[in-house]
C-alpha cells in the first residue's frame, strides 16, 4: 500500500488525530487533495497568517479568523465531518484552552467525526495528546518526482533566458538520482543552484551535488564530508585490497542485484598506526567512484540519557540517504570499546545498534572502519558476516618504502632518480609511511635552513635522528602484528 492510499484509508476510519513533521507543505495539502477526491470530504487548511479557509472549493466568506479558540470553535460547530491541516498549529496546545478543546474534538465530543492534521518540521506534544495522535512519515520523492523538479526548473530558466539548457542525458539521470533523500523544496533549491551555475547539467555538477545534498541531510553535524578521495594510484602498497574492491566495485555500484551475489558491505582495517589505513579508507571510496563520509563517535556521545544512541540513528539514516557512499568509522575501538559498567551501558547500546543496522541496512552504504587496538574491539564486531573481510596493513616493506620515498619526493618536487632508493629503504627499517614522509619533511627544513640541499645524505641523516613507532613501543606493535599474522587478510 503506498502513501496516497495509506492516508486515504485513514481518512475513511475517521482518524481523530494526525501529526506528519515535514517542511514540505505543499507536498501535503497535494497528498490530501488526492484523498478528498477518493473519500470526498471537506478539506480546510489553517495558518496563523490565513485562519482557516477551505481549499477543496473556493469560498467567498465565512473563513475564521487565526485565533486558535476560535479556530477550534469553528471546528468543532462543523456538522460535516472534515478534514483539516493546522500548520504549526501545536505551538498553540500551551495554552489550556487550546489544548482542551482540541481534545474534545479528538475524542468526538459534541463534535462530528473530524481528521485533524497538525504539520510542522518538529512536533512534540503534550503527553495526553501525544497518547490520541498518529504519527504519519510522509515519504520523500521518488525519481519520477525529481526528474520533473528537474524539467521544470529547466524549463523556468529557459523561459526566464531565453535559450535551452544544455543537458548531458547520463549525467542527468545520474544527478536525479542522487536527488533521492532530499525533500521536494530541498532538490529543486540544488537543481536550479547547478543550472544557474552555467546553464548545464553534467558531469562536472556532480560533486557540487553531492556537496550541497550532504550538507542538507547533515544538519547535525554528526558526520563529516571527505571532499578529496584518493586514488590507490596515491598508496604505495596495499595490492591485495586495491584489487579486492575493483573486484566488487561492479557489483556495489550496479543499480540492479545480482541474484548470485550479495553486495559488498564493508571491511575492517587493523595496522600500525601511521601506515595508511585512513589513506586506504580514502582509496576505497575512491575505486568505487562515490562519496566518503566519516563518522567521529566523539560527536556521538552525550551525556542524557538516549541522546547517543538518538545521534546514532541520525548519523546513519543520513548517511543512508547518501548513498551509494562509503562510510568511514574512524578508530572505531575508541567508540565502542567496553566501559566496564561506567557510562551506564551507553557502549553496549550503541553497539547493538550498530551491529543490528550493520545486519539490515538496505541502502549501498560500504562500511570501512579502522582500529589501532584490535584486542580492545567487542568479538561481536570481529565474527565472520560483519564485515566481508578483515584487513591487517603492516609496516611496508623494503619495496613498498621504496614506493613511499617516490610518492612523497615527487610531490615536494624532488627527483626520485638522483636518490638511492635501495639504500634509503635499508635506513627506513621499521618505519612507517607517515614517519617516511615526516623524515622527508624535517630533511627539506634542514636544508632550508643550511642553505644547504636536500640530498642522499639530509636524509639518511634525518633517518637516523629519527625513533619510529615499531622501535618506542616495539611491545605493543609486535603484539599487533603476531595476533594479525594468522587471523587477517594482508593488505598488500
Amino acid at each position: 500500500m503506498n502513501e496516497l492510499e495509506d492516508l486515504t484509508t485513514l481518512v475513511r476510519a475517521a482518524t481523530p488525530l494526525l501529526v506528519i513533521e515535514t517542511v514540505d507543505e505543499q507536498r501535503v495539502i497535494d497528498c490530501f487533495r488526492h484523498v478528498i477526491s477518493q473519500s470526498l470530504r471537506p478539506l480546510w487548511r489553517w495558518t496563523l497568517i490565513d485562519g482557516l479557509t477551505r481549499l477543496d472549493f473556493l469560498q467567498s466568506d465565512g473563513d475564521v479568523a487565526p485565533d486558535a479558540t476560535a479556530t477550534l470553535e469553528a471546528i468543532r460547530g462543523q456538522n460535516e465531518g472534515g478534514i483539516f491541516l493546522l500548520f504549526d498549529f501545536h505551538s498553540l496546545l500551551r495554552y489550556a484552552m487550546s489544548l482542551r478543546q482540541l481534545r474534545e474534538i479528538v475524542q468526538r465530543h459534541r463534535s462530528s467525526a473530524h481528521t485533524i492534521v497538525l504539520v510542522g518540521a518538529r512536533i512534540e506534544l503534550p503527553e495526553e495528546l501525544e497518547a490520541l495522535a498518529l504519527r504519519v512519515p510522509l515519504s520523500l520523492p521518488d525519481i519520477k518526482e525529481l526528474a520533473g523538479i528537474m524539467r521544470g526548473e529547466a524549463a523556468a530558466w529557459q523561459r526566464e533566458q531565453g535559450r535551452r539548457v544544455e543537458v548531458d542525458g547520463e549525467a542527468a539521470r545520474t544527478i536525479v538520482r542522487n536527488l533521492l533523500g532530499l525533500s521536494a523544496p530541498d532538490a529543486r533549491r540544488i537543481v536550479r543552484k547547478l543550472i544557474y551555475n552555467d546553464g548545464a547539467l553534467g558531469a562536472a555538477d556532480l560533486p557540487e551535488l553531492m556537496q550541497s545534498k550532504f550538507e542538507l541531510l547533515n544538519r547535525s553535524g554528526l558526520l563529516h564530508y571527505e571532499y578529496a578521495t584518493a586514488s590507490f594510484a596515491d598508496i604505495a602498497g596495499v595490492s591485495r585490497l586495491r584489487a579486492w574492491v575493483q573486484r566488487r566495485r561492479q557489483v556495489f555500484l550496479d543499480p540492479a542485484p545480482t541474484p548470485m551475489l550479495d553486495p559488498p558491505r564493508g571491511v575492517l582495517l587493523l595496522g600500525v598506526q601511521g601506515c595508511g589505513k585512513s589513506l586506504a579508507a580514502k582509496a576505497i571510496a575512491g575505486g568505487f567512484g562515490v562519496p566518503l563520509v566519516r563518522l567521529d563517535f566523539g560527536t556521538l556521545y552525550n551525556k542524557y540519557q538516549g541522546e547517543t544512541e538518538k545521534n546514532l540513528r541520525e548519523a546513519l539514516h543520513s548517511t543512508e540517504l547518501l548513498s551509494p557512499c562509503v562510510l568511514w568509522i574512524d578508530e572505531i575501538e575508541k567508540g565502542l570499546a567496553s566501559g566496564g559498567g561506567e557510562d551506564g551501558g551507553v557502549s553496549r547500546r550503541v553497539l547493538g545498534y550498530l551491529l543490528t543496522w550493520m545486519a539490515e541496512r538496505k541502502a549501498k552504504v560500504f562500511v570501512v572502519a579502522t582500529a589501532n587496538a584490535v584486542l580492545e574491539l567487542p568479538a561481536e564486531l570481529l565474527r565472520k558476516g560483519r564485515f566481508d573481510e578483515i584487513f591487517f596493513v603492516d609496516l611496508p616493506s623494503p619495496e613498498v618504502r621504496e614506493a613511499i620515498f617516490t610518492l612523497h619526493l615527487t610531490r615536494r618536487q624532488l627527483e626520485p632518480g638522483t636518490f638511492d632508493l635501495p639504500a634509503l629503504a635499508v635506513a627506513s627499517e621499521g618505519f612507517s609511511g607517515a614517519e617516511i614522509e615526516q623524515t622527508i619533511v624535517s630533511a627539506l627544513y634542514d636544508a632550508v635552513g643550511n642553505h644547504g640541499a636536500t640530498d642522499q645524505a639530509a636524509l639518511l641523516g634525518a633517518l637516523a635522528q629519527t625513533r619510529p613507532l615499531s622501535v618506542l613501543m616495539r611491545e605493543q606493535v609486535e603484539t599487533l602484528r603476531v595476533w594479525a599474522r594468522e587471523r587477517c587478510i594482508a593488505a598488500d
